[in-house]
């Protein structure tokens, strides 16, 4: 798990209008620290001119910051000058090697642009105040080389993607015994023959499209390369999207993957990514370690430069096969825990999407148990050590008993839902959806005396419907404390978690008529569809932990991350998971009543770990654990990043 948090000073670096060779956009930049300073190298786009064909070019330009954030001295660094950079130099990616600064970047020689025209050249520095030699490295269609900034085996090594504008795009590894063969063309007519032998293959579909986006970065793990992958980018009858991933490649052979993020990272959300000359576009092209904070540097809307930050910790953590297991969610050993009970009829299709209360040394535990006609009700069962059940009802505890949640079609869904419990004070309220298989799902409450709930006493309060006629409201829990002498009430309506807030718990008097948005949907991550609350969060000193599942866009598969909400306002989301922390694996999951869910209502925390209670393929329920600490650790340090 780790957490990506954009800086709040983004976009920072924009079209300088009083430059006509960078008026118009400003973008793609890598930073490179020397001394003190950070010089960030991008790619200017000049304002039109009417009397060149074509009217506009690149160059790179220059700029110097002591922050990595505010870049002053802007001035222009490399310009076409070679008949085969005659129409422009882009996206510029330089590395210090052995004495001396190489700044690869595309060059275009053909007007109008056709793939022959488009390849890599290198500008070579001792500084950054003027080009001492420029090469044309590929001669072949190629784009996004970088140089490791250490040898590697003995070898000089880049790594670039090779034919990016044709149909068969490569991202490959070179490697070379001096410099100067990197621009020899008896080495690349030698490389080129054998080219699959040097690909490094990451595309997860045929439709989608990879590229080297900023220098490899040299970790104790491995070297840690910030990439784009954009899917779809081939004919495809899907949306093409744009998103940030990472990779880690062995330290001895970077052509070897140790660890892969398992989607985007990032993908474009705010308005300087989502509008500009290519709207919805965000390419990475930079990335500085400071301590234990990355930075990375993209492109938004081929327009303007942003910056982004990530735990590198965190992110080699979850990402490396040795650490990721304590960076997730692990399954307990005797899952499933609760399975459907052919011998009773109430419960012998499913059991799941369980609440969970830690109370007088039990994990008591409400699951929505299914009939064979479709019929929802509450069943219980109970566990001392959080795992193993001890305790399992013959009989359900709660079954409909209004009219709202009454069947009305014949083996139609319908009954009671989801159940989700908030202890406050010696009164434990449960939220639960309510369906009688004709309107929408509307959430129903109800409560029960603590000294009764102990006793198993099952005296429940008469239920009462919360959220508003003819809307579909899920995923409901009440905060265990007031925000504000208010209580505060989540719930979910279309893809967004909403809240509200009430006076009082007397559902007679109120209810809920307000969807103040608190998360929605990221479009082309893993959490694109629709989001809803898991369990009630729990309170820890640096903020609100709510777990929240998420549906994705592909294979409509639920997964769940995290966000740290603001302690005296909720409605502010602090951090969120980049990355899911939990996902479908098992069979169990992956396939039942609908396939590839994992959908938590109950959470609990003992002894520093953090149990979740979830629903497996809509039809068994299991139980995870992770600890605490990692997860707020992350959330903490995301949220504190500027």
């Amino acid at each position: 798990m780790f957490v990506l948090k954009r800086s709040h000073r983004n976009p920072i670096l924009i079209p300088d209008r009083d430059h006509y060779w960078e008026a118009s956009a400003t973008f793609n930049l890598c930073a490179v620290k020397k001394g003190k300073k950070i010089y960030g190298l991008y790619r200017a786009l000049s304002s039109k001119d009417r009397l060149r064909t074509p009217d506009q070019i690149s160059i790179v330009g220059i700029g110097e910051s002591l922050d990595g954030l505010h870049f002053e001295n802007r001035r222009k660094f490399i310009e076409p000058v070679m008949e085969w950079e005659r129409y422009g130099c882009e996206d510029p990616r330089t590395t210090h090697f052995e004495g001396k600064y190489y700044t690869f970047y595309t060059a275009l020689s053909h007007y109008p642009f056709v793939p022959e025209g488009i390849k890599v050249a290198v500008a070579v520095h001792k500084d950054f105040t003027h080009v001492e030699e420029r090469h044309l490295v590929t001669p072949f269609n190629a784009k996004a080389m970088t140089l490791f900034p250490e040898r590697i085996a003995g070898k000089i090594t880049v790594i670039f993607s090779a034919h990016t504008d044709g149909s068969v795009a490569k991202m490959c590894i070179a490697q070379v015994e001096r410099i100067e063969e990197l621009w020899s063309l008896d080495f690349w007519e030698s490389w080129h023959a054998g080219i699959d032998e040097h690909v490094i293959n990451l595309r997860r579909s045929e439709y989608d499209h990879v590229e080297v986006g900023a220098p490899p970065i040299r970790t104790k793990q491995g070297w840690l390369l910030v990439y784009s992958y954009i899917q779809n980018f081939f004919p495809s009858s899907e949306p093409r999207r744009f998103g940030i991933e990472a990779i880690l490649l062995d330290p001895k052979d970077p052509k070897k993957i140790i660890g892969r993020t398992k989607g985007p990272i990032m993908i474009p959300e705010e308005p300087s990514e989502r509008s500009g000359q290519v709207s919805d576009t965000i390419f990475p092209t930079g990335a500085l370690i400071e301590g234990d904070k990355l930075t990375i540097y993209y492109g938004a809307s081929d327009t303007t430069v942003c910056a982004a930050f990530v735990g590198l910790n965190d992110l080699i953590s979850t990402i490396h096969p040795t650490t990721a297991p304590r960076w997730q969610f692990t399954r307990a050993k005797g899952n499933p825990i609760i399975v459907p009970d052919p011998s009773h009829t109430w419960e012998s299709k499913a059991t799941l999407n369980p609440a969970a209360l830690d109370l007088g040394g039990k994990v008591h535990i409400l699951y929505r148990a299914l009939s064979e006609d479709n019929t929802s009700t509450i069943g219980y069962a109970s566990s001392k050590d959080g795992i193993t059940i001890d305790d399992r009802h013959d009989e359900p505890i709660y079954m409909p008993r209004e009219d709202f949640e009454s069947k009305k079609i014949a083996n139609g869904n319908s009954g009671c839902e989801d159940p989700r419990l908030t202890k406050i004070g010696k009164v434990i309220y449960m939220c639960y959806t309510a369906f009688d298989g004709i309107g929408p799902p509307r959430v129903a409450i109800t409560s029960i005396k603590e000294a009764d709930f102990i006793k198993k006493n099952w005296k429940w309060e008469k239920p009462i419907l919360i959220t508003p006629k003819s809307i579909d409201d899920k995923d409901t829990c009440i905060l265990p404390e007031k925000i504000g002498g208010k209580y505060l009430v989540l719930h979910r309506i279309g893809t967004d978690i909403c809240c509200d807030y009430v006076n009082s718990l007397d559902f007679k008097r109120e209810t809920i008529d307000k969807c103040i948005r608190v998360l929605g949907p990221r479009p082309g991550a893993w959490d694109g569809t629709k989001v809803g609350i898991t369990a009630p969060p729990i309170k820890t000193k640096q903020g609100w932990l709510l777990l929240y599942h998420a549906v994705s866009e592909n294979h409509h598969t639920y997964r769940v991350g995290a966000i740290l909400l603001d302690l005296k306002d909720p409605t502010i989301v602090l951090a969120r998971s980049a990355d899911p922390i939990f996902e479908p694996q098992e069979e169990y999951e992956k396939v039942g009543i609908v396939n590839n869910v994992v959908f938590p209502c109950g959470m609990i925390v003992r002894k520093g770990m953090v149990y979740i209670y979830y629903g497996g393929g809509d039809k068994v329920t299991g139980v995870a654990t992770m600890e605490l600490d990692v997860i707020v650790d992350a959330l903490v340090k995301g949220a504190k990043y500027r």
